[in-house]
């Protein structure tokens, strides 16, 4: 079958016309990217999937409110994003206080080294870097749901602060404060990956990307729904 070549818009103009499938294309066209930052909100795949099925279910019967304001695919992300949050929120995640602003810049390199694939020597490493990013997805986790989905968005996804200012609908001043603020709450929980701040070694030791914005990249793919 032809992929077919309609824009966001007009599928999603179709899909308020009453075009059966068009919805369908265009969850299909960024299905992935939505399931990443689902998945890296909720911190496992049962509640990501629960949180992005609540956010397509939403998009689909409030499609006729789209504005066009935004792009699509930013709305449907603030959808997804919202989606979680209130899943979150709903569990009573705890506010985490917030720790001294020097420890910023280990909690940022914290997550985006040990987030994402990283290249390793031999299965004894492979084991390390595996158990620190299990480590980092759980303080992710422990994190204030508005503090965790802007870094997500920030430092995981690689969007621009103003762009998930956008997509979180807020501004990036409150952006730039969620995410400094979730670093170091990061800082402190993953001191024992971090090590003496003055030694980068644990962290960024072989690793290319610490210390460097994570461009876009897709997550697994998301289950049907």
């Amino acid at each position: 079958m032809a992929p077919d070549e309609r824009s966001d818009v007009e599928l999603l103009a179709a899909h308020v016309a009453g075009d059966a499938e068009a919805f369908g294309v265009l969850f299909r066209r960024h299905r992935d990217r939505l399931w990443a930052v689902a998945l890296r909100t909720m911190g496992n795949p049962e509640d990501a999937a629960d949180g992005l099925q609540d956010g397509m279910i939403a998009a689909y019967r409030r499609a006729d409110s789209f504005r066009g304001d935004a792009a699509v695919t930013t709305w449907l992300h603030r959808v997804v994003v919202n989606a979680c949050l209130d899943r979150l929120r709903a569990a009573k995640v705890r506010r985490a206080d917030s720790l001294p602003d020097d420890l910023e810049e280990y909690g940022q390199r914290a997550v985006r080294s040990e987030i994402g694939p990283a290249p390793v020597a031999d299965p004894a490493e492979e084991a390390v870097a595996h158990d620190r990013r299990a480590a980092v997805i759980d303080a992710l986790a422990r994190l204030v749901p508005d503090q965790r989905a802007a870094i997500v968005l920030v430092d995981l996804e690689g969007y621009s602060v103003a762009e998930a200012a956008e997509i979180l609908g807020c501004a990036a001043g409150t952006v730039k404060s969620r995410c400094s603020r979730g670093r170091t709450r990061l800082a402190e929980l993953l001191a024992h990956l971090l090590g003496d701040p003055a030694d980068e070694t644990p962290l960024t030791a072989g690793n290319p990307t610490a210390g460097r914005t994570v461009p876009p990249r897709s997550g697994p793919r998301a289950p049907p729904i």
